[in-house]
């Protein structure tokens, strides 16, 4: 683990979950905790399975089945905090924050019929809020510096970079 600067202010506040909202393309979607329910786990799998590969970053998502298993398995343990956004039964999106030393690495995914519709930001946002209200202070994450949505996405949010040494950017944010 490296020694990441945080900003000394705390972010905005983020509505936690569960949050409903109507999507750009005018889809009912809801973000809820994540509960473990054998149901929710395999919407997941189905996700993570029909991610397309040109969008999978830093060798995640895992590509196949058994590996897209153990790796949910680690991030949907009970020491991470995870939300998932819903279209009816249809994961649509998910975000985990997962316990890193004194602070929480965030990852963010939505299917790419999702994309660009408004479901990322409320995603995030969703979880920020979850970390919040469950007491977690510190926040970062890795993006490829040249996915611009990405980083843009962030810095809106509050994420300042921490880190801009190599091809990727490390970015961090303050809860509490």
């Amino acid at each position: 683990m490296s020694e990441r600067d945080y900003p000394d202010e705390p972010a905005e506040a983020f509505e936690a979950p569960p949050v409903v909202f109507e999507d750009k393309e005018g889809r009912a979607i809801e973000i809820r905790p994540y509960e473990g329910t054998d149901e929710e786990t395999e919407a997941l799998v189905e996700m993570y399975g029909a991610f397309d590969p040109a969008d999978r970053a830093q060798g995640i998502p895992p590509g196949k089945e058994d590996r897209i298993r153990t790796w949910l398995s680690n991030i949907l343990d009970e020491e991470c905090l995870n939300v998932v956004a819903w279209d009816g039964e249809t994961a649509a999106g998910h975000a985990t924050l997962v316990p890193d030393g004194d602070a929480y690495e965030l990852a963010i995914f939505v299917l790419q019929a999702y994309q660009r519709a408004g479901i990322g930001r409320r995603l995030m946002y969703a979880l920020l809020g979850y970390g919040r209200e469950e007491g977690i202070e510190k926040v970062w994450l890795t993006v490829e510096r040249w996915n611009r949505p990405a980083v843009n996405l962030y810095h809106e949010t509050g994420f300042e970079t921490s880190d801009a040494e190599s091809f990727e950017l490390e970015m961090t944010i303050r809860l509490q």
